[in-house]
């Protein structure tokens, strides 16, 4: 009775779930009952303990087998069976395993059988004994095991052990009943007398054995963690986990290799362990870890010198023996393979399915543990490039950390801030470690301390609390330089300067105050010679975030916008960067102050725009213009032209402003041409995505314009204006009348008329101009023929455009008629039919000088 009464307090001791139970039972024991009690409660911990050493205990993985062999043996005595095999029942793996072949001189092999198929399967799926007479008259017998091993298996008895529970933890196969005779009811009842005692020994230890080797591989996953933990270098990494691998294992080596491209790669030690030789091996079906890199297949091989796949060149280069392998595939934490583990010679004979097992767990470590070095390798290439991208930057880029000091600040920061270089290189430093000195001056600095702008602490501490932008364009840098006991010190003003306060010299005299940094009471000499800069900078402050979106710091990025920045800037928008750098070399009054100059203006415009754009949503629209306009800039910049605007779908170039062009109008002529080329081509990429065609008009028009900055304080643009300006937009509109897509005017046409391919259209008189413009359509450079009946045609017209001015319709008429024969779409040819029928109905006056007054624009 005190046996289980202490076996039922440790029970419940153990289980915690009736809390007091304990104390008020031996609130009212005798002494000598409590003292019986302790005794009892002692002897089963020191039973506990036991059970734990037997768990730790090396030795226990072999002791299954020996039990395994011990019982074989026996049960095949008492049975009188020639052979006998014992299945333990592997519920996990749904699997009978057993390391037992019965049979003098046979080496012990491991087995194992899927539950539910074979006899044994059976069994164990049914719990059913089997008595068979006649094994091969049983469809569940497979005779290839005999084929193979030339034994000849008569009768079969099996049967199901049993421990305290209904699953069957084991299952007896007893084949050939010696003398001849067969299995008989009484040879089950005799097995079931001691059937259950081996049950309960066979789960007993086969839990210890589970637990042990569970507790071992737990102990090596510790392992591999703490190694991890001590680095993360790559190659120490794979050192260090394999080495837990070949612990747990009992190999004798093991090896990670990494798949890296086509390619598999480690480093193992050679033969007497003096130096580490890398190998190299293809990702192929030919080699053992390349098929598993290819597969993602587990290879347990027993000899390696016999499997065709196993390359020994090796072991000649290490003089080390190859005998038994296990390789496995490693993956990463989404899934995809990124290298192979393989182990080396087991003490014991060859890998199993438990090593198998305990691998596959053990390589989810490994792959987590290779993940995390290739990623801190990553890591630091990637904390390097940024380091790179950050001191290559053009603006000055400064991050923080939560309370506003400064984290990291870039070369161009340093330069804005006018950190003097040359002075501090003299003193025998080199210009890197110049910069390195002032980097670390700074680091740890409240930014607003280093950035006198103002408002800028409130912005930052916005950005860090809620995660706000901001953006301030065009805001006072104002800081100094000093001579300060013989070392050039950075000086910043006490008060900062208000934004928009402009550079005044009165405020930039001695009565602006300076502080040393960091030094705000340090009084300076007013006679110090004081060296001042200002910058005009936009701001941009913005936080930077996780991957959840939390604020982990600031960013403050001083974009320097001083005027000869600003220009430059805005140049490049309009010209090539040759005409900007050669505007910038000429100065801020080159475009300020107005110009008069020769040059040929430039219109193009989109053919039915609007009626195109109706059935487009308003992102097709942008994206339309946006690849339209991208080729069509770069036709005006190939040819020196100035782009002067884009109104709607409109474009508007110059050619010879601002800076004077030779030949402005050659240059205009062959950009049009240009847009032309450009156009089809535009089109082809239109038509493949399925997209509508479209048709542009381009005018051209030469003569002297005013240039210059035109519009208020705070919009100006460089532009042109006057007739030169107006008659090119004007004959933009033409194009659409006279079906042709680039018309000039004679003003273009003159100096390039060796030039080009033309044909007079029209001498017209354009709405709100008295003075008539001969008006031509631009066909193509003289420096490609024209095609016989395309001269044909244009000896034609020319003749019925002479005939036509001289009043003599009737034989225009003739010409025009035969024009048309030879191209019926021509709509200059259909223009002047159609006036030429009026003219024969209401001739013109006499003094009529054949111009043509267009009423629209």
């Amino acid at each position: 009775m005190a046996q289980s009464s202490a076996e039922s307090t440790l029970a419940r001791l153990s289980q915690g779930t009736t809390p007091g139970r304990l104390k008020s039972q031996v609130r009212h024991l005798t002494k000598p009952r409590f003292i019986e009690l302790l005794e009892l409660i002692i002897q089963e911990f020191e039973y506990f303990l036991k059970a734990i050493n037997l768990i730790n205990n090396q030795s226990l993985e072999t002791l299954l087998e020996e039990l395994l062999e011990a019982f074989t043996l026996k049960i095949g005595q008492i049975l009188k069976a020639d052979r006998t095999t014992i299945f333990i029942v592997d519920n996990e793996n749904k699997e009978l395993w057993s390391k037992i072949a019965q049979g003098e001189g046979e080496k012990a092999v491991e087995i194992r059988i899927p539950i539910g198929k074979g006899i044994a399967g059976y069994v164990a799926e049914t719990r059913k004994t089997l008595n068979i007479p006649n094994a091969y008259d049983d469809p569940r017998f497979n005779r290839a095991t005999d084929k193979e091993t030339g034994y000849r298996t008569k009768n079969i008895l099996c049967m199901p052990i049993f421990s305290n529970g209904e699953n069957a933890v084991a299952v007896v196969q007893l084949l050939n009943k010696i003398g001849d005779d067969r299995f008989t009811l009484e040879d089950e009842k005799e097995f079931e007398s001691f059937a259950s005692s081996i049950g309960v020994l066979l789960e007993s230890c086969n839990s210890f054995y589970t637990a042990a080797r569970t507790q071992k591989g737990l102990n090596a996953l510790l392992n591999a963690i703490s190694s991890m933990e001590q680095s993360l270098e790559l190659e120490v990494t794979l050192q260090s986990v394999m080495a837990e691998a070949r612990k747990l294992m009992q190999a004798d080596r093991s090896t990670l290799w990494i798949i890296d491209g086509n390619e598999l790669w480690s480093k193992v030690r050679n033969a007497d362990g003096s130096q580490m030789i890398e190998l190299r091996q293809a990702i192929d079906e030919d080699s053992i870890v390349g098929y598993v890199a290819f597969t993602g297949e587990t290879l347990n091989i027993a000899d390696a010198y016999k499997d065709d796949r196993f390359d020994r060149s090796a072991d000649d280069r290490t003089g080390y023996v190859t005998r038994s392998i296990l390789c496995m595939p490693v993956f990463n934490s989404s899934g995809q393979r990124i290298g192979v583990s393989q182990l080396i010679n087991k003490a014991q004979g060859p890998f199993t399915r438990s090593d198998e097992s305990f691998m596959r767990a053990f390589n989810i470590q490994a792959g987590i543990a290779l993940e995390n070095a290739q990623l801190y390798e990553s890591v630091l290439l990637e904390k390097q490039y940024q380091k790179d991208i950050l001191q290559s930057l053009s603006d000055a880029v400064i991050s923080t950390d939560m309370g506003g000091r400064i984290v990291t600040i870039n070369e161009a920061a340093l330069e804005l801030l006018g950190c003097p270089m040359e002075g501090m290189a003299a003193s025998g430093q080199s210009a890197e470690e110049v910069k390195h000195a002032w980097e670390e001056a700074l680091l740890g600095r409240l930014v607003w301390e280093v950035i006198p702008i103002e408002q800028l602490d409130d912005r930052l501490k916005d950005s860090l609390t809620k995660g706000a932008q901001h953006y301030v364009p065009e805001q006072n840098l104002h800081v100094a330089m000093a001579d300060i006991e013989g070392s050039l010190s950075l000086l910043i003003p006490a008060q900062p300067r208000r934004s928009g306060s402009g550079f005044v010299d009165e405020l930039m005299g001695r009565d602006t105050q300076f502080n040393l940094w960091g030094l705000a009471n340090q009084e300076l000499d007013p006679e110090l010679d004081i060296h001042q800069f200002e910058h005009s900078i936009n701001l941009t402050v913005t936080p930077l975030t996780d991957p959840k979106g939390g604020v982990r710091g600031g960013l403050v990025v001083l974009e320097d916008i001083s005027q000869e920045k600003r220009m430059k800037t805005t140049l490049y928008r309009y010209m090539t960067p040759s005409v900007a750098e050669q505007v910038m070399a000429l100065g801020e009054d080159s475009l300020m102050v107005g110009k008069r100059r020769d040059v040929t203006v430039l219109f193009s415009d989109i053919r039915g725009y609007t009626t195109l754009t109706e059935s487009l949503e308003a992102s097709q629209v942008v994206s339309m213009l946006n690849e339209y306009f991208e080729t069509m800039v770069e036709a005006v910049f190939n040819h020196e032209g100035t782009l002067d605007k884009f109104i709607g779908d409109a474009l508007m170039a110059v050619f010879g402003a601002p800076l004077p062009l030779e030949n402005h109008s050659w240059s205009a002529i062959q950009s049009a041409l240009d847009m032309r080329q450009r156009l089809v081509r535009f089109n082809e990429l239109r038509r493949e995505k399925k997209q509508p065609e479209i048709n542009i008009g381009i005018g051209l028009s030469s003569g002297e314009v005013v240039s210059g900055n035109i519009g208020s304080h705070r919009k100006m643009e460089y532009t042109v204006i006057g007739d030169g300006v107006n008659l090119s937009a004007r004959l933009e509109g033409v194009t659409k009348q006279y079906g042709c897509d680039i018309v000039m005017s004679e003003f273009t046409y003159r100096p390039c008329r060796e030039l080009v391919w033309a044909r007079e259209l029209d001498l017209t008189r354009v709405k709100g101009k008295m003075q008539p413009v001969k008006i031509y359509q631009l066909i193509g450079k003289r420096s490609e023929p024209l095609l016989e009946k395309q001269e044909e045609f244009l000896s034609l017209y020319q003749l019925g455009r002479k005939a036509y001015t001289s009043q003599d319709f009737e034989r225009a008429l003739k010409i025009f008629t035969k024009a048309q024969a030879m191209a019926p779409r021509d709509k200059a040819v259909a223009i002047h039919i159609g006036r030429t029928h009026g003219y024969l109905k209401n001739p013109p006056p006499a003094t009529w000088d054949g111009v043509y007054v267009m009423t629209t624009k």
